[in-house]
């Protein structure tokens, strides 16, 4: 705790900073509007003082303008993501079946739900406390979670019929997991992030069984780094989706994207 009270919105700035906080002034703001009394508001600075993400102190990560709520252990959604979910937008603006596969904290599927109106919405992940994160986040867009490994996780009538198949991949590569910052590598599930030796190994999967999941003319997005990308598009090709590549440099983004011919 700070050696004096939490009173004032400078004296919250200089806790945060003093704890290595880059953006302690924005954290600031965001933990003040939420603390309802000045214990917990003690409390919440304690929390991220001591390394917490900041999305875990507040309990909610913003997302596409949206509040997705998020618990420990979750994976929690980055604003890079907000990239593939503009582009499966852009690729599929009439879709009425969306899939939010490794969905973690069902972010990207809510996002979809939000910006396209009624779709039948679907999210699967293999970690129990993601899905039951996500089905808080996709109640109200009257969304499905479910949990399995991948496309064993999804009703079976769904096949052929997916119009966004929206797959946050892990793709760190196992000797790389490491090297992440502490707060993710603490914090976040291992499985959300390793991706295997070279990062790829679930997307392959995913670029395998895609094509007959998939609406004709529906598409599978996932996210890699620059330089997996080309391998990433060697996958999808492989499986027969015709596939393009975006990238932001804002946001140090890239996706892949796969359309069922």
């Amino acid at each position: 705790m700070p050696p004096f009270p939490l009173t004032s919105h400078d004296s919250v700035v200089t806790a945060l900073r003093a704890a290595g906080c880059v953006f302690a002034e924005d954290e600031a703001r965001l933990i003040l509007a939420t603390a309802r009394t000045p214990d917990e508001l003690s409390a919440l600075v304690e929390r991220r003082a001591a390394g917490l993400p900041l999305e875990l102190v507040l309990g909610w990560a913003e997302f596409r303008g949206l509040r997705i709520a998020v618990e420990p252990g979750v994976f929690v959604p980055r604003r890079r993501t907000e990239f593939l979910v503009e582009h499966a937008l852009a690729h599929a603006p009439e879709a009425s079946v969306v899939v939010d596969l490794c969905c973690g904290s069902g972010a990207v599927g809510t996002a979809l739900a939000a910006a396209l109106g009624t779709v039948e919405l679907h999210a699967a992940d293999i970690d129990p406390a993601a899905v039951r994160c996500a089905r808080r986040n996709i109640a109200g867009a009257g969304g499905r979670a479910h949990e399995g490994d991948l496309f064993d996780a999804l009703p079976g009538d769904l096949r052929g019929r997916i119009d966004i198949l929206a797959a946050n991949v892990p793709y760190v590569p196992t000797g790389e997991v490491g090297l992440l910052p502490a707060e993710a590598r603490d914090h976040e599930p291992l499985v959300a992030l390793d991706g295997g030796f070279d990062g790829l190994d679930v997307l392959r999967r995913v670029a395998e069984q895609a094509p007959d999941w998939l609406a004709p003319g529906g598409c599978v997005l996932v996210e890699t780094s620059e330089r997996q990308a080309e391998t990433a598009v060697d996958a999808f090709s492989g499986a027969g989706l015709r596939t393009t590549t975006a990238l932001s440099e804002e946001l140090y983004a890239h996706v892949v994207i796969g359309v069922r011919p």
